[in-house]
């Protein structure tokens, strides 16, 4: 998500290659995005990529990034105008845990649409990884009650049932057993919300 308003045509023409390349990732991975396919989605010629970008390396790091702070952002805001901050966590988990969410990767959480190809990857779309991961956890503790070690690790928790249970959801070809995964989740997160 990008910090402010691209101004020049270039800075438009890059802030639209990485959309694009930020949703192109989510849907078929670090190893299945390429830069003519991502390019091609944008309208623009193969040819004119390296006038934005160094390397498909450096659209890998941009993607990401764009990506999960898009995710951040939606998860954000799917508790706007809510301001209990169980009731905010509760709309956070149900956003997260959605038949839409599970269905859609391309416009979802980066977490569970690329957890496990990220630690292959380099040192530099790892460190975006970490620093929106980090992201991430804050959010969720700052729903949390308590103080310290014990309520970042409850965040900790927090968000690894959530992405474990859509990550497995989607995993499996039997949707009422995707479906199951999140359900659980979901009875039990939320359930620990009433404690």
């Amino acid at each position: 998500m990008p910090t402010s308003t691209p101004s020049t045509k270039k800075e438009r023409t890059r802030e639209r290659i990485v959309q694009v390349a930020a949703r192109v990732l989510r849907r078929v991975g670090f190893e299945g995005i390429g830069v003519a396919e991502v390019m091609n989605e944008a309208g623009l010629t193969h040819g004119g990529f390296y006038a934005h970008f160094p390397s498909r390396e450096a659209l890998l790091v941009a993607a990401l990034d764009a990506a999960a702070g898009e995710s951040l952002a939606a998860l954000e805001h799917s508790a706007d105008g809510v301001t209990d901050t169980r009731a905010r966590l509760a709309a956070f988990i149900e956003r997260y845990l959605s038949d839409e969410h599970a269905q859609h990767p391309e416009a979802g959480c980066t977490l569970a649409a690329l957890g496990t190809e990220t630690w292959r990857q380099s040192s530099e779309v790892r460190a975006v990884a970490t620093r929106r991961l980090t992201q991430f956890t804050k959010l969720l503790e700052a729903q949390l009650p308590g103080t310290g070690a014990e309520r970042r690790e409850r965040a900790q928790t927090l968000l690894a049932t959530l992405v474990g249970s859509l990550l497995l959801s989607r995993l499996v070809t039997d949707g009422a057993l995707g479906r199951s995964f999140r359900k659980s989740a979901r009875r039990v997160l939320l359930g620990a919300l009433e404690r």
